[in-house]
């Protein structure tokens, strides 16, 4: 005597409806729900229009988890005129993909001749999902203080700010009868601190 069991048809009803499901890992595997652009470089760059050269912006694309995002599209723009610049590529747009990091820098960038402030915008594209984020850079002419290095004002500051403090501190210490040179000479170049010529 045979007893029969509906085992082949129940297995037969389970394996189809899983093969109709797709499995978790695949669901969480490159499912991204949405993208973050955030700004690591440019953000308040004061760069030098004199030099023409500039802060390279510097942005991450991470995902909802704040984990980076490789592959994804960033473009960086450029305002048409007016206080800007241009890429590497001569445009004032720039497209690069994110490293392993999520990371994408706008190289080569090059200021224009006028001051003010640079507004730089950023798509990012990926799998079908997009984001954006906006910052601003600002173009100055900096020029530098009679001729001096911003280095050597620096040591010429500071040599200068130590003679008043110990002449300060001389004159407290005896009660004010300490003799003090009656000014400091400062000449571009190399720093030099003594009584008046």
């Amino acid at each position: 005597m045979r007893i029969h069991f509906p085992v082949r048809s129940s297995v037969a009803a389970t394996l189809s409806l899983l093969l109709a499901l797709p499995p978790a890992w695949a669901q969480e595997a490159g499912a991204i729900k949405a993208l973050n652009v955030v700004i690591i470089e440019g953000e308040g760059a004061i760069n030098n229009v004199r030099q023409r050269v500039a802060r390279e912006p510097i942005v991450e694309v991470t995902d909802e988890n704040k984990k980076p995002v490789a592959g994804a599209l960033v473009t960086f723009m450029l305002p048409g005129n007016g206080p800007s610049g241009v890429f590497a590529n001569g445009s004032n747009t720039f497209t690069v993909a994110t490293d392993n990091l999520g990371r994408a820098a706008a190289r080569g960038l090059r200021l224009n001749s006028q001051p003010g402030q640079v507004p730089v915008r950023v798509n990012v594209s990926h799998q079908g999902l997009t984001a954006s984020n906006t910052f601003t850079m600002t173009n100055a002419a900096v020029a530098a203080a009679a001729g001096i290095g911003v280095a050597k004002l620096l040591i010429i500051l500071a040599v200068a700010g130590a003679a008043v403090t110990a002449g300060a501190v001389a004159i407290n210490q005896s009660g004010g009868s300490a003799t003090v040179p009656a000014s400091i000479g400062v000449t571009p170049g190399t720093p030099t601190v003594g009584p008046p010529r």
